[in-house]
C-alpha cells in the first residue's frame, strides 16, 4: 500500500466523534453544539467576543453577555442576530434569544 492510499482512507477526527457522540447525546446538547459551530460568524467577532450562547432549549437562546451595556445594545439587534444564526443553522431554529450577564469561555 503506497502514501496515497493511506491518506484517501484518513477520516477527521470530528467526524468520527459527532457520529458517536449523536447516538447517545439528547437532541438539545448537538444543537447546543451545532449553535457554538456557527456563533462567530453568524454574530460577527465584536459581538463574540462579548456573548456567548450558554443555552438552547424549545427556540430559546439563552446568550452570556460581560455587561447590562452589552445587553442593552444587543436586544435592539436581537431579530437580525436571528436571521443570521438560523440562516447558518440546518434543521434548528432560534426564536427567541435571552441575554443575561455571565461568563464569557471562548
Amino acid at each position: 500500500m503506497d502514501k496515497k492510499d493511506k491518506n484517501s482512507k484518513l477520516i477527521h477526527i470530528s467526524d468520527i466523534l459527532n457520529s458517536a457522540l449523536g447516538k447517545y447525546r439528547p437532541a438539545r446538547d448537538t444543537e447546543m453544539a451545532r449553535i457554538w459551530d456557527v456563533w462567530d460568524d453568524a454574530v460577527g467577532k465584536p459581538i463574540a467576543m462579548n456573548a456567548k450562547p450558554d443555552s438552547f432549549k424549545d427556540g430559546i437562546l439563552i446568550v452570556n453577555v460581560s455587561s447590562s451595556s452589552w445587553i442593552h445594545q444587543l436586544k435592539f439587534l436581537e431579530k437580525e442576530m436571528i436571521l443570521n444564526i438560523n440562516k447558518h443553522l440546518e434543521h434548528i431554529s432560534v426564536k427567541q434569544i435571552r441575554f443575561k450577564i455571565g461568563k464569557i469561555l471562548s
